[in-house]
């Protein structure tokens, strides 16, 4: 049963939420939603890995190899705190069961993948976002002061003047107000406006235009990420990946003549625009991913998620090209934050790919996502937990009904078309060329 009033309310059960709520001081009351089930998040899905810093030597390497890849629009000084916490993660992501794979000598095995200058990225198999999440999830779900409920969307938050208040939800037909000290926004991001996208597709970005709608700032919303490389099919739904490590494994990508026309390791955006291309001389809607270099019972033990379900689509990673083709993964922008997570609405906070702090400029680096996603996580949660141990929230009375009442107007359905609408609009907004190549189909 929800209550009317917590002190703190997380949206989103991915690994950002999670990870904040499992941060905040287990005296303050907090209520996790979702759209969907629990397990439903894009976090879940992360196939590749997640980043460490090797040690002291590797750290210039690491940043220059994230700037590069966001083509120096990053903030130097979130890139900074990611990359010099990435040790600390890691060794609390493994204080949650966290398992990942390690050599013959017990040491951690670690890949590459592509704009990487060297091997620094951890993995469970090729399900590492599947792994993380669910350790957090479950230590979650021990937690007393921790309320998840399933089902339940926000359709609005309550502000006065420029001050959170809570927010607004939607959870069995029902229109309900929840008051809140603080709120953490862990939406994920805009995947499910997408006709092709490896998201979810409940993951409709409706954080996005309940901010613009409340002049919550905005940054860079028109920066999302074209992953090169998912599993083609005509089937309407989510795309399945296909994660960066196969190609960091020594995958080439192959035109219809079979030759290789691209090199694979260079940034997402690059090898992107390659594909595009190729696609656009050949006259088809995918090219050729090729594995077959590689032994069989290896594939299997690196990547037996992708290898089964390839499978499953009547191909053999061990004897055949698949087909690839890009779809939207990713959003580097979102709403602006700090270093620490907050917004420009005093006590709302965004964490994982909601938030924009900078870490990832114009396009992500490789399994820097769920790094990101629990340093920032983390680090809002301390904020919070300062902020209400000092009694800095608003104390202000609203007035329940009426904003239900003005929350129940439009139906599920038609508020979702406004939400898709106003996010599209702003990215037409921001930059129309990218909007004319790939989201000018989804109106």
């Amino acid at each position: 049963m929800i209550k009317k009033e917590y002190d703190v309310v997380v949206v989103g059960t991915g690994a950002a939420g999670l990870f904040a709520a499992l941060k905040v001081n287990e005296k303050n009351s907090i209520l996790m939603i979702t759209k969907d089930k629990l397990e439903n998040s894009d976090s879940y899905l992360a196939q590749g890995g997640i980043c460490m810093l090797l040690n002291d030597e590797d750290y210039d390497s690491y940043f220059e190899d994230t700037m590069r890849a966001g083509r120096y629009e990053n903030n130097k000084e979130s890139v900074d705190v990611m990359i010099r916490s990435s040790q600390d993660i890691i060794k609390e992501l493994i204080s949650y069961d966290v398992d990942f794979d390690r050599n013959e000598n017990g040491e951690f095995s670690f890949t590459r993948e592509g704009a990487h200058s060297t091997f620094r990225i951890l993995h469970h198999k090729d399900v590492t976002g599947k792994e993380i999440t669910s350790k957090l999830l479950a230590a979650a779900k021990t937690k007393k002061n921790i309320t998840m409920s399933e089902y339940t969307t926000m359709v609005d938050i309550i502000e006065n003047n420029n001050e959170i208040q809570g927010i607004v939800i939607s959870i069995g037909g029902q229109i309900k107000c929840i008051k809140a000290k603080k709120v953490i926004l862990a939406t994920g991001g805009v995947g499910g406006i997408f006709e092709h996208s490896t998201n979810f597709r409940h993951i409709t970005g409706d954080s996005f235009a309940i901010a613009i709608r409340h002049g919550v700032t905005m940054e860079n919303i028109n920066y999302i990420q074209i992953h090169p490389t998912t599993l083609y099919s005509k089937t309407p739904g989510r795309r399945f990946l296909i994660s960066e490590s196969v190609r960091g494994e020594g995958a080439i990508l192959l035109n219809a003549k079979e030759e290789r026309f691209v090199d694979e390791l260079l940034p997402r955006d690059v090898v992107t625009a390659a594909i595009k291309k190729q696609m656009e001389e050949d006259g088809r809607d995918y090219v050729y991913l090729s594995l077959i270099h590689m032994p069989k019972e290896e594939i299997i033990y690196r990547f037996p998620n992708i290898y089964e379900h390839c499978l499953q689509e009547g191909y053999d990673l061990s004897k055949e090209y698949i087909k690839v083709t890009p779809a939207q993964h990713y959003l580097m922008g979102g709403i602006k934050t700090d270093t620490y997570g907050r917004t420009s609405m005093k006590g709302l906070f965004a964490v994982g790919e909601t938030a924009c702090n900078g870490v990832h400029g114009a396009n992500r680096l490789a399994s820097n996502s769920l790094l990101e996603s629990l340093v920032y996580a983390k680090r809002a949660a301390k904020i919070v937990d300062e902020a209400i141990e000092n009694n800095q929230y608003s104390k202000e009375a609203f007035e329940e009904k009426k904003i239900e009442e003005e929350n129940s107007r439009l139906s599920m359905e038609q508020w979702f078309k406004l939400n898709k609408r106003t996010i599209l609009d702003e990215i037409k907004r921001k930059d129309k060329e990218f909007y004319d190549k790939w989201c000018d189909n989804e109106d």
